[in-house]
């Protein structure tokens, strides 16, 4: 069993690090997109945040909204109209599917229905991917389906090694109250036991409910068995799963009506303001109108299933066709069991309370995955045998140089990838593809600089590395914005872009302290 812990830890221990930081990053990535919109940012909190449209003011902007979309996307298979922008101004909002597939965006003046062009109210906004890259590479690795099937594997190893870990660690608990520092191999393992014992839990119910929210992909043997394959198949058991299906075309044209009306309906129902209308098949006999409620979000974090009020209408008949309250799930229990792994897995609940848990708690499994890395390398750098013949020693080194990137490494691309964000310029083609080229870029070139240096100097060297980017990141954004601290806690109370910026010094400084800490060591 020991050698079972040993060898999934090593092999794995760099790409679940990998994944926990990330996704620890992840579960701030509104705010990180926050402050990488730093136009968007400074407009936000210029204004009052959104909030439900009365009435008398939701119906010529719900109007404005439809004509909109009839005269732009006519053909589209769906139109989303918001009566108030759902970010971070008083703008109207329509949302629709392009050609591509993709969830595309059109901010109207809610006053004439005419498209307002990004930025202008003020500086262009810079496109980025924000916080979202955090989220895509911790479960997919920017790799499709691939990453996620390699993510999984990980997820599946990380499970053996918890399991296993227990078994050969018989004095777990009692260790967990133990650390000597300053003992070499034996303080890494006491750091390794400590932070695996803490967040055992919760390592369990990240791992299990990881690969749960993915059953469809990864075991897809009942689906194939109930629904058959095909694209067209997959569909039919994602709708079965969260409701009715959308309806075919059925070729007869029927005028969208006036939106206003449902939306009153609809309120009356569900005892919930409108948030925004769903329009499926506009302008043929089979469309249906599915109108969304704004929660109570006090109510709504205390819900593991964090659904708000919807009732769907058949435009044809004006009939009620479905109605959910807030809370409520469509599909039965396999939607809610399913949506219910999704918000324990994504801290869809609780709030910022449950937010800054998780993120604790990501922090302490990334340092475990990081310690049992390294506890490898301490126990085996002067008293390994020779499992890989004349090339031992050659392949204990590279383990040396991928560690210090691995870990070291990882956390210089995530600084680099903000630093990226304020450097390169607002208007450059294909802007959101370059901070990911930076990131990768920066580790790559990490992983070189571990290679080619003594394991010692590369440690010190990327850690000091890792310090200053971040404790310079606030006085790049004030040169590079006029945006700074002071402002955002004082002056408007921007708590997102702040966080942003103290975690940063919070990180430089811890990086800092490690590469003082590390100052002569051999390790």
């Amino acid at each position: 069993m020991a050698w079972l812990h040993t060898w999934c830890g090593l092999w794995f221990s760099w790409l679940l690090y990998a994944i926990f930081l990330t996704g620890t990053l992840a579960v701030f990535d509104e705010a990180i997109t926050h402050w990488m919109s730093p136009e968007h940012a400074l407009a936000e909190h210029a204004a009052a945040p959104p909030a439900p449209v009365a009435a008398s003011e939701r119906a010529p902007r719900l109007a404005l909204g439809a004509a909109f979309m009839a005269k732009a996307h006519p053909r589209a298979d769906m139109w989303e109209i918001w009566p108030i922008n759902r970010n971070d101004d008083n703008a109207l909002s329509a949302y629709w599917f392009n050609q591509q597939g993709g969830y595309a965006e059109a901010r109207l003046d809610p006053a004439s229905g005419v498209p307002i062009a990004p930025g202008a109210a003020g500086k262009p906004v810079r496109p980025t991917l924000g916080g979202h890259h955090f989220v895509d590479f911790h479960y997919e690795l920017h790799a499709g389906r691939a990453g996620l099937w390699i993510t999984a594997i990980a997820a599946m190893a990380m499970l053996v090694a918890l399991v296993s870990g227990i078994v050969t660690h018989k004095r777990i608990f009692k260790d967990f109250f133990t650390f000597r520092p300053n003992k070499g191999q034996r303080s890494w393992l006491d750091a390794h036991n400590a932070v695996a014992v803490l967040t055992l839990p919760f390592l369990f119910m990240i791992a299990y409910t990881g690969l749960t929210i993915s059953s469809v992909t990864l075991m897809p043997a009942p689906l194939l068995a109930r629904y058959g394959p095909g694209a067209d198949n997959m569909k039919q058991f994602l709708a079965d799963l969260g409701g009715p299906a959308r309806l075919a075309r059925s070729g007869k044209a029927l005028a969208v009506p006036d939106l206003e009306s449902y939306a009153a309906r609809a309120e009356a129902l569900i005892k919930q303001p409108v948030r925004c209308i769903v329009i499926d098949n506009p302008g043929d006999s089979s469309m249906r109108i599915g109108v969304y409620g704004w929660d109570n979000q006090a109510e709504a974090m205390t819900r593991i299933a964090n659904t708000t009020g919807m009732v769907s209408f058949s435009a044809a008949s004006g009939a009620v066709l479905a109605v959910r309250q807030g809370g409520q799930v469509d599909g039965g229990a396999a939607s809610l069991t399913r949506l219910a792994m999704g918000s324990l897995h994504m801290a869809s609940f609780g709030g910022l309370a449950i937010r800054w848990l998780y993120f604790v708690c990501g922090l302490a499994g990334t340092a475990m995955m990081a310690t049992g890395a390294i506890l490898f390398m301490v126990k085996r750098r002067n008293k390994h045998g020779a499992e890989f013949g004349t090339a031992t020693a050659r392949v204990y080194r590279l383990v040396e140089g991928v560690n210090v990137a691995a870990i070291a490494g990882l956390a210089i691309a995530c600084a680099a990838y903000l630093w990226a964000n304020r450097l390169l310029p607002p208007d450059l083609d294909q802007r959101a593809g370059w901070e990911l080229r930076v990131f990768f870029g920066a580790w790559l070139a990490a992983l070189a600089h571990g290679l080619l240096r003594a394991p010692a100097r590369a440690w010190r060297e990327q850690l000091w590395a890792l310090a200053c980017l971040c404790a310079l990141l606030p006085p790049l954004n004030w040169i590079t914005t006029g945006d700074h601290l002071v402002a955002q806690i004082g002056g408007r109370a921007d708590w997102e872009s702040a966080g942003v910026e103290l975690a940063a010094l919070v990180a430089g400084a811890l990086a800092a302290w490690a590469a003082l800490k590390h100052r002569g060591s051999t390790t």
